[in-house]
């Protein structure tokens, strides 16, 4: 199939892959293969059974968050599979909980996948909305903005310094190397619901 040209509109397919969707490597191919010219995969960790943050993307009467939900799989590991078995997709985060994880892990991880993939990766940076998943890993929802910042911070130290170094406001890098950097500066896209905030 033809790819669109420069002077039309990129598209791209979001999807929540799920242990009962196409594997991410069967779905890239499909979608590659049909002239699309991105995949972009959402991220949550878990959904607390506890709840009770409601879902921001509830239909009036219909306050439950969809089960689909309960099973994604892990995005930066369906990513990898999609980066595998396709050549030009752009791999996309629909977004990346920053703050939820551990910043210099997760430069490496996108910088790996970003490196291996010959700089096909864009990662939607997002700020979450479930503030029981949030908290479940350490930290205070009310904090998740500033945690952000600072672990875009880090993350871009590691990717852009030799030997990196970041102060933040709350977190921080001492003198590192790490590899490998990625194949470009990778491009972040905020990413949220309506607000002030945002």
């Amino acid at each position: 199939m033809q790819r669109f040209s420069e002077t039309n509109p990129k598209l791209g397919i979001t999807m929540l892959a799920t242990c009962n969707t196409l594997s991410p490597s069967q779905l890239a191919v499909e979608v590659e293969s049909r002239g699309f010219d991105s995949l972009w995969l959402p991220e949550h960790s878990h959904i607390p059974t506890s709840r009770a943050t409601p879902f921001p993307g509830a239909a009036p009467g219909r306050e439950e968050l969809p089960d689909v939900y309960w099973h994604l799989n892990d995005q930066l590991v369906a990513l990898s599979m999609a980066a595998a078995v396709t050549e030009n997709l752009i791999l996309g985060t629909a977004v990346t909980l920053v703050a939820q994880h551990d910043p210099i892990w997760l430069a490496k991880q996108l910088a790996t996948l970003d490196f291996h993939s010959q700089g096909r990766l864009e990662v939607g940076v997002g700020f979450g909305w479930n503030r029981e998943e949030y908290e479940a890993h350490g930290h205070e929802f009310s904090d998740r903005y500033t945690r952000t910042r600072d672990n875009v911070g880090i993350m871009r130290a590691l990717w852009s310094q030799d030997e990196a170094s970041f102060v933040g406001e709350r977190e921080s890098l001492e003198p590192s190397w790490s590899w490998p950097k990625p194949s470009r500066n990778i491009p972040l896209l905020l990413g949220g619901g309506s607000g002030p905030r945002l």
